[in-house]
This record gives structure tokens, sequence and C-alpha cells, in this order.
């Protein structure tokens, strides 16, 4: 798989620019997600669909601080990821593959990646969820290979440094 040429993934390895394509695959191909996140194992945001947050990546920011939606969503992904590894462990119930919330005006859905990182995806309410869940586990499939330590760690310093 040949990821295409992208401004905002221009310095990064071939692998890191083939997680951001398939990300951006995702978001183009299932209709009703609002946001997608893939967090680190230690709560990082290491990819966004959120075009704030690439466009931040091109340039170099002038304030720290939170980068919006996809902060928020990192953040709400990565506590519902520990809240669901400790509730299994309280139960005996092994891993986790996936969490569903649903709302009334939309769902949220975490799924676990091999390395410890997590998917998370917010979507509309009128999403279907079937959908929603074969594209994520799809994109789980051909990420967890990938997302090395190495990996993990240009993705952050990417998201980081503005890179």
């Amino acid at each position: 798989m040949t990821a295409p040429s992208t401004s905002r993934a221009y310095r990064l390895s071939s692998e890191a620019q083939n997680l951001h394509w398939l990300l951006d695959n995702l978001v183009r191909e299932v209709p009703g997600l609002l946001s997608v996140a893939v967090v680190s194992s230690d709560g990082l945001l290491l990819l966004s669909s959120d075009p704030e947050v690439n466009a931040a990546a091109q340039t170099p920011r002038t304030a720290a601080g939170p980068k919006g939606s996809s902060a928020d969503l990192a953040t709400i992904v990565s506590g519902i990821g520990s809240l669901t590894i400790g509730a299994a462990k309280l139960m005996d119930g092994g891993g986790i593959k996936q969490t569903v919330v649903a709302m009334d005006e939309g769902s949220l859905f975490v799924m676990s990646i091999s390395d410890g990182s997590l998917l998370g995806v917010h979507a509309a309410p009128d999403c279907d969820v079937s959908v929603v869940a074969y594209h994520m586990a799809l994109f789980v499939g051909r990420a967890g290979h990938v997302l090395t330590p190495e990996l993990r760690s240009e993705l952050r310093q990417s998201m980081e440094t503005g890179r």
C-alpha cells in the first residue's frame, strides 16, 4: 500500500504516512464519522482526523495547549480505555476489544489496537454502527502490526512539534 504524498506528512517516515493515509481513508469511506483519534497507551494523541490539528502539523504552533476536539476525544478515549480495562480485570473478563457508548446525539466507539493504543471514533446519531465497527476493525488490523514503539514516538513528536 502506497500513501499519497500530502503536505502535512512529507517529513514523516513512510510508515507514518501510511497510517495517516489509513486514517484519512477511514474518514472518507465511513459516512457519519465526526472525529477520529488514535491514542497511545499512555493517553497521548498520535493521529487525528481533525483538520485543524493536521494543519497545525504543517506549521509550528505559537502557543501550547489543547488542540481542540481531537484533544478532547483523545482524553475521553484514554479514560474509557482505562475504565474498561479496570472493569475487565475486576470481572476476570480478559482483554477489551471494543467499547461502544450510545448517546442520544451520537455514538462513541473505542477499539483496542494490538500495542495497547486505542482507536476512538465519535460518530453521528444516524451512523450505521455495524459499518463503523467493521471499518474500525479493518484499520486496527492494518495499523496494529506497524505501530511500533519507534513509530509511536515519531507520531507523538510530530503532534507535539507541529512537524
